[in-house]
C-alpha cells in the first residue's frame, strides 16, 4: 500500500501581513507620529512599541481564528448574536463611503504637490478621481497574487523612502533608546494612547483572516506560518513609524514648524526638507507619501470589499464559500464599485455633516468591537482546544479592549463634540 506524503506549507516572508499592516498606515497615522516627535521628542517611543504589539495581538487573533477553524471572522462574529451584524451592516457602508473619499484626497495631494503652480495639474480633485479609477483597475481584473506583489512593492517605496530620511537625520542612539521608557508628558494621555492605537490599525485588521484565504494559509498546519508573517509585517511598520518619530524630532522640531493637522501637515513637512536638503530630497519624500496612500488605498479596495461580500453572502443564506461571496464575486464587485465611483461626487459637494458625525463615531468604535469579540471566540468551543487562548492572551487582549474603548469614547466624543460647539476632551 503506498502512503500520500506529507504536504509541507510552502510560504514567503511576504504575505497578508504586510498587507495588512501597510494598509492600515495612513497619511492621518504618518502626521500624527510626526506630530509626536516635534513636540514631545522621542518620550513616546515606547507608546509605538506598545502599539506594535496590540496589533500583533489582534491580528493574530483575527488570523488564528480562520486557520483554526477555515471559517472567515464575520462567520465568528455571526455565532455570537445578531448585534454584531446590527453593528457591522451600517459600519461597513458608510465607512466605506467616507473612507474612499477622504483617502482618494489624500493620496492625490502629493501628486498635486509635484506639479505646484501648474494650472489643473494642481488640483486635488483630478489627481483623486485618477487614484480611485487606478485602484479600482487594479483590483477588478487582477488575482490576489498580483494584489499582493503590487502592494508589497509599495511598501517596499515608503519604507525604504521614510527610514533613509531617518537615517539621515542622524539622531542620536541614546536620545532615542530613552523614550522606551514609559513616559506620559503633561496633558498628552489621550495623544499617547492615539499614537499607540495609529499603528496601522483600521478595519483592514478584520481582512487578515480573507487574506489568509485568498493566499492558501486558511489551514491548521499554517498556524506558524500566520504567526512569523503577521509578527515580521508589524515590526516592519513598527520600523516605518518609529523612523517618522525621528523624523518628526530632528527635522521637523530643529525647523521650529508647527504642522498642519490632517494630510496638509505631510506637505508642510515636504517644505521642510526641500528648504534643509534639497528639492531631490522633497520630490522622493512625495513619492513616498503617495505610496503610502496608494497601498492603504489598494488594501480597503480589496480586502473591505472581500468583508463586505462574506457578509452579504451569509445574510442572503448563501455562506462563505459560495463565488458570489469571495474575491471577483458579485458582491466584492458591488463594494468596489460603491468604494470608487460615489464617492467621487462627494469629492465636489462637500462633506454633508450627519455622514461626517456618523463616520467619526462608528468608525472611532471599531477597534474595541474587534478586541471584545475576539474574547469569545477563542476561549469556547468555537475554535478547536489547541487553539483556544492562554490565559496571558487574555490579559493582553482584555488591556487592549480597555485602551481601545477608552481611546474610542474619546475620538467619538470629539468627533461629534467640535462641529456641535461641545467641549473637546484633550
Amino acid at each position: 500500500m503506498t502512503t500520500t506524503p506529507e504536504v509541507r506549507p510552502k510560504w514567503k516572508l511576504i504575505g497578508p501581513g504586510l498587507v495588512v499592516a501597510a494598509t492600515g498606515v495612513g497619511s492621518a497615522d504618518m502626521v500624527a507620529t510626526l506630530v509626536a516627535g516635534s513636540s514631545y521628542g522621542y518620550m513616546l517611543l515606547w507608546a509605538i512599541v506598545l502599539g506594535v504589539i496590540l496589533k500583533i495581538i489582534l491580528v493574530e487573533g483575527a488570523g488564528r481564528y480562520t486557520v483554526a477553524t477555515g471559517r472567515t471572522i464575520f462567520e465568528g462574529w455571526r455565532s455570537l448574536g445578531r448585534w454584531p451584524v446590527v453593528y457591522f451592516a451600517p459600519y461597513i457602508v458608510i465607512w466605506g463611503f467616507i473612507y474612499a473619499a477622504s483617502a482618494m484626497s489624500s493620496t492625490a495631494m502629493p501628486i498635486a504637490a509635484l506639479f505646484d503652480g501648474v494650472p489643473i495639474l494642481s488640483e486635488i480633485w483630478p489627481w483623486a478621481i485618477l487614484t480611485g479609477i487606478l485602484a479600482f483597475l487594479l483590483v477588478w481584473f487582477n488575482k490576489y497574487s498580483v494584489f499582493e506583489k503590487i502592494t508589497a512593492s509599495l511598501v517596499g517605496l515608503m519604507f525604504v523612502t521614510i527610514v533613509t530620511l531617518a537615517v539621515i537625520a542622524a539622531p542620536n542612539f541614546l536620545d532615542t533608546i530613552s523614550g522606551l521608557v514609559p513616559l506620559i508628558p503633561e496633558g498628552g494621555l489621550f495623544n499617547t494612547l492615539a499614537l499607540a492605537g495609529g499603528v496601522g490599525g483600521t478595519i483592514t485588521l478584520a481582512a487578515y483572516g480573507y487574506w489568509l484565504r485568498e493566499k492558501g494559509w486558511d489551514k491548521p498546519r499554517f498556524l506558524k506560518v500566520m504567526r512569523i508573517d503577521n509578527t515580521t509585517a508589524y515590526v516592519v511598520t513598527g520600523i516605518f513609524v518609529i523612523s517618522m518619530l525621528i523624523v518628526g524630532a530632528e527635522v521637523v522640531r530643529a525647523a521650529g514648524v508647527s504642522l498642519s493637522s490632517g494630510d496638509a501637515g505631510l506637505l508642510d513637512l515636504d517644505m521642510v526638507l526641500r528648504e534643509r536638503y534639497g528639492d531631490f530630497i522633497g520630490v522622493w519624500f512625495l513619492v513616498g507619501f503617495w505610496a503610502a496612500g496608494l497601498s492603504s488605498v489598494l488594501g480597503v479596495w480589496h480586502g473591505v470589499s472581500l468583508m463586505f461580500a462574506d457578509f452579504m453572502g451569509n445574510v442572503t443564506g448563501r455562506g462563505s464559500d459560495h463565488p458570489d461571496s469571495r474575491n471577483g464575486g458579485k458582491w466584492f464587485k458591488v463594494y468596489l464599485i460603491w468604494l470608487t465611483f460615489p464617492p467621487m461626487l462627494f469629492l465636489m459637494l462637500g462633506k454633508p455633516i450627519l455622514l461626517v458625525l456618523m463616520y467619526g463615531f462608528l468608525g472611532s468604535l471599531f477597534m474595541p468591537f474587534l478586541a471584545i469579540t475576539l474574547l469569545p471566540l477563542l476561549n469556547t468551543n468555537r475554535v478547536p482546544k489547541e487553539f483556544r487562548n492562554r490565559w496571558y492572551t487574555n490579559v493582553a487582549l482584555g488591556l487592549t479592549a480597555v485602551i481601545f474603548i477608552v481611546l474610542g469614547v474619546y475620538q467619538g466624543w470629539n468627533a461629534l463634540a467640535s462641529p456641535l460647539g461641545w467641549p473637546t476632551l484633550g
